[in-house]
């Protein structure tokens, strides 16, 4: 087998296509190889039983993908509906591209980001610049998780995107609104990255860099309390 980082494999179980990458293919393989002996040696006695459920519409012919949430949206996704929450959108097989499409996104604003950080320690209070500062480092750490991921994912590196000027923001204040508010998407934006993982280790880098912007988050509003809350009143 090579192990080559990036090439892809499929691995077919009980009929069913399952993607890997030759990274980890020996682990998924061997939990595949695993999981189907372990299932062929437990075929149940009776092999017309039918399995006792409750729920409405399991596996109803009549359904079919379209907008009603109590419908599956995917080929092959069990046809239910769903009693609390619909389920269909946690499924990894589908969020695996936009995973990759989002770290591409996260990344593409590095230089810019990287000039904005910069601009709000120099204007920054003395007392807050190891605040900012702290942020700016945390930031640069995750592009460099990211790349790392898209790169053993893909093979593949993410290429420099030129954005426009850097334009400063018109005050301390409105930079820290700014930051705020970018780090509450970034937040949403790894969650989705997160979805589409399934190997661990790159889960736990992702949960890394999403928990870091919850800190990120509450850095910057401790910073626009101080600074900016009074010039509101």
């Amino acid at each position: 087998m090579s192990y080559e980082k990036g090439i892809s494999c499929e691995i077919t179980i009980n009929g069913e296509e399952h993607y890997c990458l030759n990274t980890i293919s020996w682990y998924y393989k061997e939990v595949f190889l695993m999981a189907d002996t372990h299932n062929k040696g437990n075929v149940n006695k009776d092999e017309h039983e039918q399995i006792n459920t409750k729920a409405v519409n399991f596996n109803c012919p009549a359904c079919g993908p379209g907008t009603n949430p109590l419908q599956t949206p995917y080929p092959g996704y069990p046809c239910i509906n769903y009693k609390y929450y619909p389920t269909y959108m946690y499924v990894p097989r589908y969020t695996y591209p936009e995973a990759l499409r989002l770290i591409v996104e996260s990344v593409s604003g590095e230089r810019e980001d990287e000039l904005f950080y910069n601009y709000m320690i120099s204007i920054a209070p003395p007392e807050q610049k190891e605040i900012v500062a702290s942020i700016r480092d945390d930031e640069i750490k995750h592009n460099k998780m990211l790349r790392e991921i898209y790169w053993e994912l893909t093979g593949q590196e993410i290429s420099a995107v030129k954005n426009g000027a850097f334009q400063p923001p018109d005050s301390y204040c409105n930079g820290i609104t700014k930051a705020l508010f970018g780090e509450l998407a970034a937040v949403e934006r790894y969650r989705k990255v997160l979805f589409g993982l399934e190997f661990l280790p790159y889960r736990n880098m992702i949960t890394e860099i999403y928990t870091d912007e919850l800190k990120h988050g509450s850095k910057w509003n401790y910073l626009f309390t101080v600074n900016c809350s009074l010039c509101k009143r």
